[in-house]
C-alpha cells in the first residue's frame, strides 16, 4: 500500500487546513468538467460555495469548463455563481477539440489557482470532503504534489435505487492488469481512473493531456516518471455514487485507454510496437435479430503541456528555465 495514503477523516479540521493554505500564501482553485449534467452542477456548487468558500475559505473560485452541454448544465452553474467557461472559447485560435481531457487542460489557463482540484460532475453524493480531502496532504506536507480519491463504487441503477457495489469495472478489467505487468509500483493506487484529484499548478502544466478519457491513465503514468510515486498522495472519500455507463460506453472508454496506455509505453522505450493503432473502435447491435456493425471513430489527440503555449507563460509572467 502507498505509504501516502490517508482516510478523509484525517483531515476533519478545516481551521486548520485554512491556515496552512494562508501561511503558504495559496490560491485553490475548484474544476468542474461539465457536459449535460444539469441534475446534479448546482448541488455540488451550492455545497462547496457554502462549505468551502463562506464557511471556510479554503477555495479561491469555482469554475466550471463546459464541452457543449446541449441541457441546462451552463445556466444552472451560471445561476449558482460559479465561473463558466466554454471549453470552445479558451484559447480558440488552438482550434476546438471536445472531451473531458481538453476541459482540464484549459482549465489551466482560466483558473488561477496554486493548487487546482478536479471533480468529475456528475457525483449524486456529493460533500464537500471530495474537494478538502484531497487539498489537505498538498497542504500538510511538502513533499505530496499530487492527491487521488480511492472509494467504494456503488451504482445508481434507477431513481433512488442503489446497487452496493460493482462501480470501477474498466479499472479492474484494464487499467489494474496492465498497471500488474508493466508498473506493479502502480497496483497500489487504489482508484486509477477515479475522476477527483488535486495537484499543483506546476505539476499540471507540465503534462500533455489526452482530450478524453486517457487522461486519469496519462496523468499517473506521466507524474510517477518525471517525479515518483513518493509525490503522489491518495484519500478514502468512502463512497461515491454515480451514473451507471452502458457496457458499450465503457468499452470505448476502454478503447481509448488502452490506446494511451501503449502510446505512453511506447515513447518509455519499453515496447515497439510494429503497427499503428487505430481510430476506430468496432461494436454490435442487434437488429431484427442480425448483427449490425457499429464503428466509432474516438480520438486519441494529445494537447501539449500548457507551460509550453505563449499564452499561458505570458498571462502566469513565466519565463526562460521556469518551464523547462
Amino acid at each position: 500500500m502507498n505509504k501516502n495514503t490517508f482516510h478523509h477523516s484525517d483531515f476533519c479540521n478545516l481551521n486548520t487546513l485554512v491556515d496552512a493554505k494562508e501561511n503558504k500564501g495559496l490560491k485553490i482553485s475548484l474544476c468542474l468538467p461539465t457536459l449535460n449534467e444539469e441534475e446534479t452542477i448546482a448541488k455540488q456548487i451550492l455545497i462547496m460555495r457554502s462549505e468551502l468558500m463562506k464557511r471556510y475559505p479554503l477555495l479561491d473560485e469555482i469554475v466550471v469548463i463546459d464541452s457543449g452541454s446541449e441541457d441546462r448544465t451552463v445556466d444552472v452553474a451560471k445561476a449558482f455563481d460559479a465561473d463558466v467557461y466554454e471549453a470552445k472559447d479558451i484559447l480558440p485560435e488552438l482550434g476546438p477539440q471536445k472531451g473531458k481531457g481538453e476541459n482540464l487542460w484549459k482549465a489551466l489557463y482560466v483558473t488561477k489557482g496554486d493548487i487546482i482540484v478536479y471533480l468529475d460532475a456528475d457525483i449524486k453524493n456529493i460533500h464537500h470532503r471530495f474537494a478538502y480531502a484531497l487539498v489537505a496532504p498538498l497542504l500538510l506536507n511538502d513533499k505530496l504534489r499530487y492527491a487521488k480519491a480511492f472509494y467504494d463504487r456503488p451504482i445508481a441503477i434507477e431513481k433512488n435505487q442503489v446497487r452496493p457495489t460493482g462501480g470501477g469495472r474498466v479499472t479492474e478489467l484494464v487499467i489494474r492488469p496492465l498497471f500488474s505487468l508493466f508498473f506493479p509500483e502502480l497496483t497500489q493506487i487504489l482508484q486509477p481512473l477515479s475522476g477527483e484529484y488535486a495537484g499543483y499548478r506546476s505539476v499540471f502544466d507540465k503534462l500533455s493531456f489526452p482530450i478524453g478519457y486517457g487522461i486519469e491513465t496519462s496523468m499517473l503514468l506521466d507524474i510517477c516518471e518525471r517525479w515518483g510515486l513518493d509525490v503522489i498522495a491518495q484519500v478514502d472519500l468512502d463512497k461515491r455514487i454515480h451514473r451507471n455507463q452502458s457496457t458499450k460506453n465503457l468499452g470505448k472508454m476502454a478503447f481509448v485507454i488502452l490506446k494511451t496506455f501503449y502510446n505512453r509505453i511506447e515513447k518509455l522505450g519499453m515496447i515497439d510496437l510494429k503497427t499503428r493503432l487505430f481510430n476506430e473502435m468496432i461494436q454490435y447491435n442487434t437488429v431484427e435479430n442480425e448483427y449490425q456493425q457499429e464503428m466509432f471513430s474516438l480520438s486519441c489527440v494529445e494537447r501539449p503541456p500548457m507551460i509550453e503555449i505563449p499564452e499561458y507563460r505570458k498571462k502566469f509572467n513565466i519565463t526562460g528555465d521556469k518551464w523547462c
